[in-house]
């Protein structure tokens, strides 16, 4: 891409960040730079949540030592809208970037945006607003990256920054202002092991003017400089050097390339500490089944819509919205797409709610092929804060384009403001080398009270947004860190341990004991660390898993992971286990309750375990199976309040006839649950482990 530095304000970071767009085959054309305005008294030092501004006298210079045209525009506005997600205001500053970056974009015709965040969300989200607006690619490199190895790597990738700005306990201007980053590494790394002091200066601590880089055709040389102290705090004083003189000096025959640290998106994996899982994960030969008196209902099971009782805290969940679509009737897939929209509008109008109070979302679809024209249509349904989206393709009914179920979750305005759970939105658009970028109409994870909900995630590289190559382990593996540097960024040492269900979905049945072992390895990790920290004999209680088969993922993954997780103490929460056999078959039920009593998962799975050349009666297993599901429920309302919302019964395809299955548990499901009876989600799927046949997921809130 043909890029631009915005807000290059000369410090290390923005810097850094050129050096790695360059290095990812990107151009830089042209910096931009935003000043202070010049009435405002406030010539040096603004005090701006967004802009690094001390040391903007100097930005000139970096037009010859860089040998590009600068742009630059003055800071009119001020920090007006200051609320997590940022809708645009005519007063703040923000909309100062914004005209600075619209004359970059038609004067060069830049695609993409430098951009130097490494923590900072409230930049970010700024800049990625001002980048979706003007159609620009932010490419953020440094984000959330480790700041101890992130700073190693700049000093070793000879940057040469002074410090410009202390404003921290333990810097002081008289010591500190004009030493390099190289001089100041190990007394930073100090600061931070002590007081919890940012090492790149993330929190204000401190910033840095570049004076030379491996980028640079000229160096730049401060002749003479004096302090300004802005407030003389006894115990952190702010204040920052004011250069008097600089001059620019010619650098020696330099080749033009350098190095920068290879990225670790592609992480290989070694595959000599996972061990497979045992073989009964192995999907086994099917057993023909022949079921006694099968009524046939004229039903399609894609057509009921359903949906659960509201919870207690402002949650319910609506399945069973479905996208019809028979080309042969003249009208087309948008069409479908924006009918059933509108039905879910609709439904949930009904419920006094609306779309933008979806928080997960599960799409379920009849082809990928489909899945540009049902985007078009999605992308106009969400605006600044889509649902987190789980998103594959499984095997509906001919005449089905896709279905739809979601959770949606509303504040009782009855209810106490103290009660209230903020709802946090992670929708990180910027191209980086933490996680996929989540370009698409969805976020990458939802956090409402104690409770995290992510989107779906494939093994995507994220500084390059291709499909990882390397096969099924290297896929499963890659997949998982996104779910779990997703988790680590919605909320500190949140790990997989907080998982309480997850569902992997796979495109092949040899993949199943390879999902299971990697999940299972990773778990261990977490274990390890968490009793590295604490001491005791009792073990986490970790998440239940699904692994299902299915026919086509995004992108030809093969293997997506979804979770859902809860800022909880693992070590602290219930679990319970029961099964049965009932005629030829077995049922397991297993449930998950947060230490915190705020929600919960039951797992039910239903097993062929002994062939018989008799006919089977479904009506058993399925009585058996609600009624123990029913005692999961009851067992964990003695001292939690959630109430079931989804009941998603993933069964195999060529076992069931899906009418039939779904009119005998919701009957089951009405009869045993009344009023409590959560939305029926069936799911019709290739394979699923060993010998199940249908396997529950239940989420509780």
């Amino acid at each position: 891409l043909p890029l631009f530095s915005f807000s290059y304000s000369g410090g290390k970071d923005s810097c850094y960040n050129m050096m790695q767009c360059v290095a990812a085959g990107h151009q830089i054309v042209a910096l931009a730079n935003l000043r202070p305005a010049e009435n405002t008294g406030q010539t040096d030092e603004l005090d701006s949540y967004m802009y690094q501004t001390v040391g903007h006298h100097a930005i000139d210079l970096y037009a010859d030592a860089l040998d590009l045209p600068l742009y630059r525009g003055f800071i009119k506005g001020t920090s007006v809208n200051t609320g997590r997600v940022y809708t645009a205001c005519q007063e703040d500053e923000v909309e100062d970037l914004y005209h600075l970056m619209k004359l970059v974009k038609d004067k060069e015709g830049v695609e993409g945006v430098s951009v130097g965040a490494i923590l900072s969300d409230y930049q970010r989200v700024r800049v990625e607003d001002v980048c979706r607006r003007l159609n620009l690619q932010p490419l953020a490199y440094l984000w959330r990256r480790n700041q101890e190895i992130l700073l190693k790597e700049m000093i070793s990738s000879n940057i040469q920054a002074i410090i410009i700005k202390v404003a921290a306990f333990g810097l002081d201007p008289d010591k500190h202002l004009g030493k390099t980053l190289d001089q100041m590494e190990p007394y930073l790394l100090e600061l931070s092991e002590k007081y919890g002091v940012h090492v790149c200066g993330e929190g204000g601590e401190y910033e840095t003017f570049t004076l030379d880089c491996p980028l640079f055709k000229k160096k730049i040389v401060v002749d003479s400089a004096k302090v300004v102290v802005h407030s003389a705090d006894a115990f952190a004083p702010v204040a920052y050097l004011r250069f008097l003189k600089l001059h620019l000096e010619n650098k020696g025959e330099s080749s033009g390339t350098f190095m920068v640290n290879s990225c670790s998106c592609e992480e290989s994996c070694n595959d000599d500490d996972i061990f497979p899982s045992s073989e009964e994960d192995e999907p086994q030969k099917n057993i023909p089944v022949i079921w006694k008196s099968l009524k046939h209902y004229s039903l399609d099971f894609t057509k009921t819509f359903g949906s659960s009782g509201r919870s207690l805290s402002g949650y319910q969940w609506f399945s069973g919205i479905t996208a019809h679509f028979l080309p042969s009737k003249g009208k087309n897939a948008q069409e479908a797409a924006r009918e059933a929209f509108s039905s879910l509008r609709a439904n949930m109008t009904s419920e006094g709610l609306k779309l933008k109070d979806i928080v997960l979302l599960h799409l379920y679809m009849k082809s990928m092929k489909d899945f540009n024209v049902i985007n078009s249509v999605y992308v106009t349904e969400f605006d600044l804060c889509p649902p987190a989206r789980v998103c594959v393709e499984t095997l509906l009914p001919d005449g089905v384009l896709f279905c739809i179920d979601c959770l949606a979750h509303k504040y009782d305005i009855a209810m106490d403001d103290m009660l209230r759970d903020e709802k946090l939105v992670m929708h990180v658009q910027s191209i980086s080398h933490w996680a996929p970028a989540n370009i698409g109409p969805y976020s990458q994870s939802i956090k409402v009270g104690d409770v995290l909900y992510c989107a779906g995630q494939i093994a995507l590289v994220p500084c390059t947004m291709q499909l990882v190559s390397g096969g099924i382990w290297t896929e499963a593996i890659v997949s998982l860190r996104h779910v779990e540097r997703v988790l680590q960024a919605m909320r500190q040492k949140t790990a997989l341990h907080h998982v309480i269900t997850a569902s992997c979905y796979v495109t092949d049945s040899k993949h199943v004991p390879i999902a299971r072992s990697i999940w299972q390895k990773k778990l261990r990790e977490c274990k390890k660390v968490e009793d590295s920290e604490t001491h005791h004999d009792v073990t986490a209680v970790c998440g239940l898993l699904a692994v299902v088969v299915i026919a086509h993922l995004p992108r030809d993954a093969a293997i997506e992971w979804h979770v859902v997780a809860v800022v909880d103490d693992p070590l602290q929460r219930k679990h319970f286990a029961m099964k049965m056999l009932s005629e030829g078959f077995q049922i397991e039920c297993e449930s998950v309750e947060s230490s915190s009593a705020s929600c919960a998962s039951i797992s039910v799975r239903l097993s062929l375990i002994s062939p018989s050349t008799s006919q089977l009666d479904l009506d058993g297993p399925l009585h058996d199976l609600i009624a123990m599901f029913r005692q999961a429920v009851e067992k964990i309302s003695e001292d939690c309040s959630a109430t079931p919302l989804s009941f998603r019964a993933f069964f195999k395809e060529d076992v069931f006839d899906a009418e039939t299955l779904q009119t005998g548990l919701q009957e089951y499901l009405e009869k045993y649950l009344g009023k409590k009876t959560p939305a029926l989600i069936l799911v019709p799927v290739v394979d699923l482990p060993g010998k199940e046949v249908i396997h529950v997921t239940c989420w509780l809130s």
